[in-house]
């Protein structure tokens, strides 16, 4: 008994010795390895760009087509905001025209025939017995009357139709026909507003509106933007910090692999123990693969986002260790909640809504334009009948009185009454809907917190096991198995501390956006 743990003594000193100088062989190869590895990255790092978190935002703003269209609708609303001013200003124009009569306009059909009386001594026009050619009859004594052709007698004043007078001027047809074959025209003129009912004011209104809500739809579309990177760029990290976790678990796997094939070798170790670790180094290098396959799919998802070439060689410096700043978290939650862009979206379209009810009822009240013109024509009419150009000024002021409709007015009034009373509903639901939301980010980010300080309380212990667990397994005490389950310990606990670490970074994403804060800050 004494010779079998004297010899057994004697085979753990010796392999102690030869794990020693293995590790110390292995320890020289890493560090060869590594100094290798910064020289070669030293040289890669030239060809490579650099991307921050902050660069990310910065191009995936400049280059994102959908917020480049939304700055455009921006600029639309902009522009019609300035053309809706433009209708409190007079509108000025002018107009011709050119048109060509196959005829000339005639006055007559015929020839006209005009008797020829006398100027009475009242002024007026009259005549004189020897004038007319109609027999005269004694009517009563001492006066006499003109007959007609049945011998009628009549009264010439009231039937000057009957009289057949002797003399007779002639009027030509030709006298009284005007050349309109060929009529040109022309006009002028302003018309100005006066009172419309306060329909310009609050279309006007209705613009400027429109203009901050483009502006607010764009800012929302830029910040979902900005969201949507921060996500990418926190799960490249975390992808590329599971990387070299992967790669590191793989190196301390094959580091047991050798020890365990040196002790095979020395007998101390059996054949199902190089299977094990041989099954475990498999499995890290199925990880490290999966790994790297993941984050390679995740660089290509955040360059497509940052609008550049997803095949391109970039390196992301931000480790998962990286400060994370705490966020001045307001209790005041009704400041927060008029922060966003939803609620400042549907004020702004609370006041279309009731500008829009306003236009209705301007509808029943009257309308008042001054315009005017000048208008020239060839032929003119200014003085007689002249074939040259002619014109005049023209002023006045219009005036329209809306009475009767059937109701048209009063229901397109009601419609637009009931649509700002939806409008004035979906801001009291968005309101109870974002302080729920804030509440949800809050509670979040205090579950991330505590989930982080348990990960780091976790892992050192997962360390501390480790570290037992080698020097136990140096010692012999301890057998391959427990060294590998305090390996894959660690392996869990490191993992688990990195996806707590991002998602302390996300939560803060998050929190920011629901209490309206601007993520460039």
């Amino acid at each position: 008994m004494q010779l079998h743990t004297c010899f057994l003594t004697t085979h753990l000193v010796a392999y102690s010795t030869i794990e020693h100088t293995t590790n110390n062989i292995l320890l020289y190869m890493r560090q060869l390895a590594l100094f290798l590895l910064c020289i070669l990255f030293a040289g890669q790092l030239s060809g490579q760009n650099v991307l921050t978190i902050n660069d990310c935002r910065r191009l995936a703003v400049e280059n994102n087509r959908s917020l480049q269209k939304s700055k455009e609708k921006e600029v639309i609303a902009s522009e019609l905001r300035k053309a809706a001013f433009t209708h409190f200003l007079p509108r000025f124009s002018i107009n011709g025209t050119y048109v060509h009569n196959q005829k000339n306009i005639s006055l007559l059909g015929e020839d006209a025939l005009l008797p020829v009386g006398t100027k009475m001594e009242d002024g007026s026009f009259g005549f004189r017995q020897d004038q007319i050619n109609n027999n005269w009859i004694q009517i009563a004594p001492g006066k006499y009357a003109p007959v007609d052709s049945q011998g009628k007698p009549f009264d010439p004043k009231t039937n000057p139709e009957k009289i057949e007078w002797k003399n007779y001027a002639l009027l030509p047809k030709e006298a009284m026909e005007m050349e309109s074959r060929n009529i040109f025209a022309g006009i002028a003129g302003f018309v100005q507003p006066i009172y419309l009912g306060g329909k310009i004011r609050e279309l006007y209104n209705i613009a400027k509106s429109s203009e901050r809500l483009a502006g607010i739809e764009s800012e929302k579309a830029e910040e979902e933007l900005l969201s949507h990177t921060d996500e990418a760029y926190w799960r490249v990290v975390s992808l590329k910090s599971k990387c070299e976790l992967a790669a590191e678990y793989l190196r301390l796997i094959e580091s047991i692999a050798v020890n365990i094939s040196i002790m095979a070798d020395e007998g101390v170790a059996t054949k199902g123990d190089i299977l094990k670790v041989n099954v475990k180094v498999n499995e890290a290098k199925m990880m490290q693969a999966k790994a790297n396959n993941g984050l390679a799919l995740s660089k290509m998802a955040l360059l497509q986002i940052c609008g550049l070439d997803p095949t391109g060689e970039y390196i992301f410096p931000d480790t998962p260790d990286i400060a994370v700043h705490s966020i001045e978290i307001t209790d005041n939650i009704d400041e927060a909640i008029e922060n966003r862009a939803e609620i400042r979206a549907l004020g702004e379209a609370a006041k279309i809504s009731q500008s829009t009810v306003r236009i209705m009822e301007s509808r029943f009240l009257p309308n008042v334009v001054l315009n005017g013109n000048y208008i020239i024509s060839n032929p003119n009419f200014n003085h007689g009948v002249s074939y040259s150009f002619g014109g005049m000024f023209s002023f006045g002021v219009g005036i329209n009185i809306p009475l009767f409709h059937f109701g048209e007015k009063v229901h397109t009034l009601n419609a637009a009454k009931s649509q700002q009373k939806i409008i004035r509903l979906q801001s009291e639901e968005a309101r109870e809907k974002i302080g729920l939301q804030i509440n949800q980010a809050k509670f979040r980010m205090d579950e991330s917190v505590r989930r982080l300080e348990l990960a780091e309380a976790s892992f050192e212990k997962a360390e501390e096991n480790l570290r037992f667990a080698k020097e136990a397994f140096e010692a012999g005490v301890a057998g391959s198995t427990d060294l590998m389950e305090a390996h894959n310990g660690w392996l869990l606990s490191k993992s688990e501390k990195i996806d707590a670490q991002i998602d302390i970074m996300m939560c803060r994403s998050y929190l920011k956006e629901s209490l309206g804060i601007s993520l460039k800050n």
